[in-house]
């Protein structure tokens, strides 16, 4: 299937502990750029949250916000450093024994010493955190991709129509292009009767001339390169995937051929349908920068 370059996507889960909500939009680029916000606890899982995206997105550019909401009390825990406690112990003593003082400290007067004892968070539990968020990335990441999925079809759709279009218009200067000749002839031959009077005209002369300006002003060459080139974005377009890049390169081969068509033209006619036919490789390209 084809998929837009943009979309929207989003997931929350929610219970009576936390709550996890992921919401991820994008905008054309030419690469994967992903851009991430998501609280401090889950930074150590920056590196997992860009692999499982990268299996569902190929280009874009991504901004994906997390929150993240705890119901539960804040997880303390009491820590004892004895280490420094018995320090304070020692320098106690040596005071004593300095300025012949009694030492009266008692266990709650050691444990008011800073950082004798202190209050830290308990430590997460990373692999029941991670169980925790990567299912609601993984749906923001299909409700993402089944928003870009629907906007590509979408895209398929008038692109297909357009690429009708532009069949239509090399099929006229395929017919035309002939009867292009045929009057430059007719002319030639015109002009030259009018210039000689009665006098023969030489034919093998007339017919010189003639391949001369046919070899101006053919552009079969072009014409087949650019029902080929439309052919294959079809091809492309109903194959599907991330298929962006590959129909930009197309688009550009085809806008070369209008170019030389048009160049070549001596016909107002195919002059006309030449600049239509590069107006609409013009909006086709637009598109394209729209598919992933």
């Amino acid at each position: 299937m084809i998929r837009s370059m943009t979309g929207f996507g989003r997931c929350e889960s929610a219970t009576e502990e936390y709550r996890i909500s992921v919401e991820m939009k994008a905008v054309n680029h030419r690469y994967l750029d992903l851009g991430i916000k998501m609280p401090k606890k889950f930074n150590l899982f920056e590196a997992s949250i860009r692999n499982l995206l990268k299996d569902y997105i190929q280009r874009g550019k991504i901004d994906v916000y997390i929150t993240y909401e705890d119901y539960t009390e804040e997880k303390l825990c009491l820590k004892y450093n004895s280490t420094l406690a018995s320090e304070y112990m020692d320098y106690f003593q040596k005071m004593q024994e300095r300025f012949g003082i009694e030492n009266d400290v008692r266990v709650s007067v050691l444990a008011r010493m800073p950082e004798v004892l202190t209050m830290t968070q308990a430590p997460e539990d990373e692999e029941h955190m991670w169980k925790q968020l990567s299912p609601v990335v993984e749906e923001a990441a299909r409700s993402f991709v089944e928003a870009r999925t629907l906007e590509g079809e979408k895209l398929k759709a008038d692109l297909l129509g357009k690429l009708d279009y532009m069949e239509s218009l090399v099929d006229f200067i395929e017919e035309r292009s002939p009867e292009v000749l045929k009057e430059y002839r007719s002319r030639l031959e015109n002009k030259v009767s009018e210039l000689l009077e009665n006098a023969a005209i030489d034919e093998s002369r007339i017919a010189a001339e003639v391949v001369i300006y046919a070899d101006k002003i053919c552009v079969d060459e072009e014409t087949v390169r650019l029902r080929s080139h439309i052919n294959g974005t079809r091809k492309e377009l109903e194959q599907g995937g991330s298929v962006g890049r590959k129909l930009d390169f197309i688009a550009q081969e085809m806008n070369r051929e209008a170019n030389t068509i048009l160049s070549k033209s001596t016909s107002l006619e195919i002059s006309g349908h030449a600049i239509a036919l590069k107006t609409e490789i013009e909006k086709v390209r637009e598109q394209i920068q729209n598919i992933e």
